[in-house]
């Protein structure tokens, strides 16, 4: 018998965590390993044991006899009472079991009893938009992933995709971020967005780094710093110090589900001269024999 893995060192969660504990382990390891989010080797064979995990523990009675038998309870064959019996379903590359008509570990039941499909697929509504594709005909759609520019995604751009020898316009919205899926009658299209050189994206908030000459920082002055929208000319305080942020309000990502913009942080960096001329190097040793 092939050796597994307890379910609750899977999810990551002690045998008196709450139902809610788990669910929301659950949701977060699902997300993290999801085929469609995370293309790293053994992540789907990993999605498949988060599921299989909270299959049971996020049943009472499964969890119940789980703690009692162990994976014994759900193996047929173990020879464990009732331990087998059902039809499959194969969606996407998982394959699952329905047990109709009683528990797959014994114990009776009716139509719905054994595994619960409705919770865990909730984790779709995520991703694409929809409900489970379980009680319908599920056919999976052909998906196309669309390469884009940090300032692209910040505007919005439209792209024009081939999809069985007829030309659609994809129009990409002003806020999408890497992952964001745009849904079609016949097809899917998701969004990569490729780093910038300049800017950094948190959720809708940008961060860039300025260099401000160190006359600038201790005497003060004006320094311009590129945004989205054109460069700004910031004024700099006398005796700024390195690292300093300033936030500049609605100069960030425009929100993708709602009005207004999220911020642009702004960190300076004070540059150190490296050639000094010889008034120079007077004018720092003058500066250091005062104690400056």
């Amino acid at each position: 018998m092939t050796t597994k893995r307890d379910y609750y060192d899977i999810l990551g969660v002690s045998k008196s965590a709450s139902a809610a504990e788990i669910k929301a382990a659950y949701r977060k390891m699902a997300l993290q390993y999801h085929p469609d989010r995370n293309k790293e080797a053994g992540a789907e064979e990993r999605f498949k044991e988060i599921n299989e995990a909270y299959q049971v523990l996020a049943d009472p009675q499964k969890k119940q006899t789980y703690d009692q038998f162990g994976h014994a309870a759900f193996d047929p064959r173990s020879g464990f009472p009732g331990g087998g019996g059902g039809r499959t379903y194969r969606q996407g590359p998982f394959t699952y079991t329905y047990y109709s008509g009683g528990s797959p570990f014994g114990g009776g039941g009716g139509q719905n009893s054994g595994f619960d499909f409705s919770d865990p697929f909730e984790i779709f509504e995520q991703f694409f938009g929809g409900a489970s594709p379980f009680g319908r005909t599920y056919r999976s759609k052909p998906h196309y992933s669309l390469d884009i520019a940090l300032r692209e995604a910040v505007k919005g751009i439209d792209r024009t995709i081939i999809h069985q020898g007829r030309e659609y316009t994809v129009k990409i919205p002003a806020g999408a971020g890497d992952g964001t899926r745009i849904r079609f009658q016949d097809f899917d299209v998701s969004v990569n967005v490729k780093p910038d050189d300049q800017f950094k994206r948190d959720g809708d908030d940008l961060f860039i780094d300025a260099a401000v000459p160190l006359s600038t920082a201790v005497l003060g002055g004006v320094i311009n710093v590129p945004t989205m929208d054109g460069e700004v000319r910031l004024k700099v305080r006398p005796g700024t110090q390195s690292q300093a942020m300033i936030r500049l309000r609605g100069r960030g990502v425009p929100h993708l589900r709602g009005m207004g913009k999220g911020d642009l942080y702004i960190r300076l960096v004070v540059t150190i001269p490296e050639n000094l001329s010889r008034e120079q190097k007077r004018l720092f040793i003058n500066l250091k024999e005062t104690g400056e």
